[in-house]
């Protein structure tokens, strides 16, 4: 589903040597699997997602999905893969506070155009244990609710992959063990999942573990079981 082959992302600064955030990146991730990418901070793998959720492009090198190379897609069409293909989850939730439950979850139809039919955000919500919280503000809902709605709004245009960078840093362990069960039961549903960490603990809930330092992939191993 993704292929990576020799990405290198540089950034310039003015009047600073460039940043090297990732180099000679060279990556497969099946179609189903389920992948945690580890690292310490400043080590790239968030630059690392942004490339594959198309919110940023490698300086060098190729990146495809469903074998398209995304260098020879428009910037509307990078939109609508963007929209169609990829749900995002980040650890500060992104909820808009004065707006409820459901209609945080309906906002990404907002730019769906393509006549897929997506499913109603209340059953979506009931998928993660939130059909209670249909009408309820962020402000009424604990952390590990708030990121349950996240992970629904990501799922909401039924995108076969998810994204999801440090999903359980913001939560304490039974929300952030409750949202990784989700993740997991997501996988098990066919869902291709990445998920970005600094904690080897969540790392291993995943299938394998894609370890990062300095921009460089420098371990590439299954979990054991």
């Amino acid at each position: 589903m993704i292929g990576i082959s020799s990405v290198n992302k540089v950034y310039s600064r003015s009047g600073n040597e460039p940043v090297h955030a990732l180099r000679n990146i060279d990556l497969n991730i099946e179609r189903g699997s389920f992948v945690a990418v580890i690292g310490p901070s400043g080590s790239g793998k968030s630059t690392l997602m942004n490339i594959m959720g198309l919110l940023d492009s490698p300086s060098s090198g190729t990146y495809s999905i469903d074998g398209i190379n995304t260098a020879s897609l428009s910037s509307d069409q990078l939109a609508a893969t963007r929209n169609s293909t990829i749900g995002f989850v980040f650890q500060s939730f992104h909820l808009l506070p004065r707006t409820t439950a459901r209609e945080n979850v309906e906002l990404p139809l907002t730019y769906t155009r393509n006549g897929k039919k997506c499913r109603p955000a209340a059953e979506v919500l009931g998928s993660v244990d939130l059909s209670h919280r249909l009408g309820h503000f962020p402000s009424e809902l604990s952390g590990g609710e708030q990121q349950r709605v996240a992970i629904a709004r990501a799922l909401i245009t039924d995108p076969p992959l998810l994204l999801a960078d440090e999903p359980t840093g913001n939560l304490d362990s039974k929300a952030g063990a409750e949202v990784l069960g989700i993740f997991r039961q997501l996988n098990e549903d066919g869902r291709t999942v990445v998920l970005i960490t600094h904690e080897v603990d969540v790392a291993r809930q995943a299938q394998r573990i894609i370890r990062i330092v300095d921009g460089e992939i420098v371990s590439d191993d299954p979990v054991a079981n």
